[in-house]
Formats: structure tokens, C-alpha cells, sequence
């Protein structure tokens, strides 16, 4: 089995709930699943290809486990950021903050349990084998293992097929669905896979530079600081962090700091210039790109949503108070969590 995590953008510049996704909400989408990875028989359905879609809104941990039939693969991509862990037995398969857009492949005949513990919105393909040109060319009789656990951070292409079917694929569009399938079979299978394996970093070292950053969020941290505290070269710091993460270290900066603003913006008033300052950013406005990009909304949105969520509210009895003490410790968990992302190339 080879695991490969690849991220967008450059260095240093889930009972289903309703959706809340940062996609188009189709006017009649596609069957959503009741239980996980089980898409419904009545569905919008191919005969080699069906596609579902999972979730859920609730801000609660909880945990699905499901099995890729020996005919098919299980292809799924996030529709919005959210927070989660995938396992096999004792094996991490990735564990932290999977952006809107990530792409995420499972073999035919694999287990997989996963935790989601922040609202999530998926697009699932279930895909026959048969849908896989390596398969069609009589190049491969079996399964390719190096499909398997394929996760791709921020996937542009994936996400533009996406947003198609969320736009204007509905349950009636089998024949456009099914061409999405094939194309998304397509992209998956011809995927360049690492030449070389490149070891991910040393837990010890790891827990190094996650301490750094916590402590250091909001100064001007450049590569050359953290390798210096890995105590590594830039270049194989970078590489192994990579790996150990799937994020580059930039990428893995901003969301840490992209965190402690939602702590601040869920339980202050502290003015947006001062949030953006106080957690590293140089500018607002820079503050706020990154932000949406993340999110999916600006911090002036986020901040007006979580302060009026009757639901969130009514959950806690009425008063806010519990609430607010809830929104600050699950910011403190989503700080400790992604600074402990695992996903180890190989293991």
C-alpha cells in the first residue's frame, strides 16, 4: 500500500443532518446516505457507477466504519473544510483538517473507519473496476494497491467536477453523472505517484515544531526557524513535514493561525484588524483571504453566524454562556488535533 498526500498553493506568500457546504446546492440533488459509504438502492444510480452524498451539520464527534465491495472503489471528495481521522486497524490513513476539495480513494474489498468530529459535506462515487482504463486496457487484472488511501489535499480538478454535479447534476442526470464518474475514474488512475519515498518526520521532531508554533503563531515565522528547530535543512524538513502532515509547512502555519482567529472571533469583540495582528497576519485583508479560503466564508460572516445559531443556542438550554464555554474548548481541541496530524507514507 502507498499513501500520497499532495496540497495546493505555494509556500510562505460526519442521523444526516442538512448540508452547509461551500458548494451550489443543486434544486434535487443526489440520494443522501443514511449510513455511511451505503447509498440508498433507489438512488441516482449507473450500473457501474453510483453516486451519494454524506451530511451532516452537527458540531458533535462521531464514528462510521464501512467496507469497499470487492467490485468497486470508493472515491470521495469534500465538498467543505471539515476535521477528521481515517483508520484501518491500528494504521492512520490521515488525521487533521481535510480542506474543501480533497480527494480521498479506498481499493476494492477495504475496511476503513473513520471519525469526523466537525460538520462534513461528501461526494461519494462508488465506482466499478471496471470504469478504470488500466482495467479496459488488460493492463492490470487486479485492483491497483497503489490506489489505495490515495489522499490529495485540495484536488482543483476533483473539486471542479464537484461543483458540476452540485450545480447541475440532479438524480435525473444519470448519463451526465455517470460521464463525471468516468472522468473523475480517469483523473484517479492516471495520477503520478511519488518516484521516491520520502520519510515523514520523527514524531519527537514533529512535537518540536508544533510546540514552536503554538507558542510562536503570531510572529513572522519563516521556513528557515522551523527547520532550524526540526533540526533539519530546509529542504529535508520540508519534505518529511510534508509527509508526516500533508501539508507544506505555510499551509499548516496559516490554518494553525486560522484556528486561534475563530477562538478569538467565537468569544470576543475584539475588532478584525486586531484579531488579524494579534493571530500573525500583516494586513486585514490578507487575514481575510486566507480565512474564506479556508473556511469557506470571510471572518466577519463566520463571526455573525456563530453568534446567531438559535440551534446551537437551544441545544445548551437557552444560554449562551455554556455555549460560548463549548465553542472555546472545541477551538482549543482543533488546535491540539491539527497540531498532531498524522499521516505517515507507507506505515
Amino acid at each position: 500500500m502507498l499513501t500520497h498526500m499532495q496540497t495546493a498553493g505555494a509556500w510562505f506568500s460526519h442521523d444526516t443532518c442538512q448540508p452547509e457546504t461551500d458548494f451550489p446546492q443543486p434544486t434535487r440533488g443526489f440520494p443522501h446516505e443514511r449510513k455511511w459509504r451505503q447509498p440508498e438502492q433507489s438512488g441516482m444510480a449507473a450500473e457501474d457507477i453510483t453516486i451519494s452524498r454524506w451530511t451532516c451539520a452537527q458540531p458533535v464527534a462521531r464514528r462510521e466504519e464501512a467496507t469497499t465491495p470487492p467490485d468497486r472503489y470508493f472515491i470521495s471528495i469534500a465538498l467543505k473544510t471539515t476535521r477528521l481521522k481515517l483508520t484501518r486497524g491500528n494504521q492512520s490513513i490521515f488525521d487533521g483538517i481535510m480542506p474543501a476539495g480533497s480527494l480521498y480513494v479506498a481499493g476494492p474489498s477495504e475496511q476503513l473507519s473513520a471519525q469526523f468530529d466537525a460538520p462534513c459535506d461528501f461526494l461519494h462515487f462508488h465506482i466499478c473496476i471496471s470504469c478504470f482504463p488500466s482495467v479496459q486496457s488488460g493492463m492490470d487484472a487486479a485492483p491497483r494497491e497503489d490506489l489505495n488511501d490515495l489522499v490529495l489535499l485540495r484536488d482543483p480538478f476533483a473539486a471542479q467536477l464537484a461543483k458540476a454535479l452540485t450545480e447541475h447534476g440532479n438524480s435525473t442526470d444519470q448519463e451526465f453523472a455517470r460521464c463525471v464518474g468516468q472522468t473523475l475514474a480517469l483523473h484517479v488512475a492516471r495520477h503520478e505517484l511519488p518516484r521516491a519515498k520520502v520519510n515523514a518526520l520523527p514524531k519527537w521532531r514533529l512535537r518540536r515544531v508544533e510546540e514552536y508554533v503554538r507558542t510562536h503563531y503570531g510572529d513572522c515565522i519563516s521556513l528557515s526557524d522551523l527547520a532550524r528547530v526540526a533540526g533539519l535543512s530546509r529542504m529535508h524538513f520540508a519534505a518529511q513535514f510534508r509527509a508526516a502532515t500533508g501539508y507544506r509547512p505555510r499551509e499548516y502555519l496559516l490554518h494553525q493561525r486560522v484556528e486561534h482567529a475563530k477562538s478569538l472571533l467565537s468569544t470576543s469583540r475584539m475588532p478584525l484588524a486586531e484579531v488579524a495582528l494579534a493571530v500573525g497576519f500583516c494586513t486585514q485583508a490578507h487575514f481575510s483571504t486566507v480565512f474564506k479560503r479556508i473556511t469557506g466564508d470571510t471572518p466577519a460572516r463566520w463571526r455573525c453566524a456563530r453568534r446567531n445559531e438559535p440551534s446551537s443556542i437551544a441545544a445548551f438550554g437557552g444560554n449562551p454562556a455554556p455555549m460560548r464555554a463549548y465553542l472555546s474548548r472545541t477551538a482549543a481541541r482543533g488546535r491540539r488535533e491539527s497540531c498532531e496530524m498524522r499521516n505517515f507514507l507507507g506505515s
